[in-house]
């Protein structure tokens, strides 16, 4: 199971993160109480190591600016939550960087199909809220069948592992399910969400 933790903040909760044996670190550099600066996560990288995927985090905001905002923070791997199209997956592509497209559970079929980015995250109705949602019917998605994506929304250590299964989720996407408070991250948390989920 694919697992990444977002939202880190400190370099702290970044190390526990990969020690705990996380496939990937996302840090917010959007309007959030988790939003740190490009400089911030240039200075986390430094406890990101190789075979670890870092990725910048957006939403809304215009395709070359999330670029631009990624390649000063260091990232290779961009993270999008916003109404995208086909042509906004070549434009990332031609920018020389990998992507994370986001979209929601109630989004069109369309949204679902496979425009060639790295991976899909399908995330809560409302992004961010914490809220749990009916993760079983994925399984009935037939554009997800046979591909890597991402369950995100509502998740945490307690009941990661039976929405994962439930949605036939090739991996998983948390931030505020292994917080103490919004925008805090509770690193026994962290530690007990990635192994609930790597079983």
């Amino acid at each position: 199971m694919f697992v990444k933790i977002c939202g880190l903040s400190t370099p702290e909760s970044v190390r526990v993160a990969v020690e705990a044996g996380a496939d990937a670190v996302g840090f917010v550099l959007t309007a959030s109480p988790r939003a740190v600066s490009p400089s911030q996560v240039s200075g986390m990288l430094a406890d990101v190591p190789a075979g670890v995927t870092a990725i910048g985090v957006f939403r809304h905001e215009p395709v070359a600016d999330a670029l631009a905002i990624a390649r000063a923070a260091g990232l290779e791997w961009i993270q999008l939550h916003a109404d995208l199209t086909p042509e906004d997956v070549t434009t990332v592509h031609d920018a020389g960087m990998k992507l994370i497209r986001a979209v929601t559970m109630a989004a069109t079929a369309d949204a679902f199909a496979d425009w060639g980015e790295e991976l899909l995250l399908i995330d809560a109705a409302v992004p961010g809220s914490g809220e749990t949602w009916d993760y079983a019917s994925m399984v009935d998605v037939t554009a997800l069948q046979d591909r890597n994506w991402l369950l995100a929304g509502g998740l945490n250590p307690d009941n990661v592992s039976q929405a994962a299964a439930a949605a036939g989720a090739w991996g998983v996407d948390v931030s505020s399910g292994v917080e103490v408070s919004r925008g805090v991250k509770d690193l026994d948390k962290i530690r007990a969400f990635v192994k609930a989920a790597k079983g």
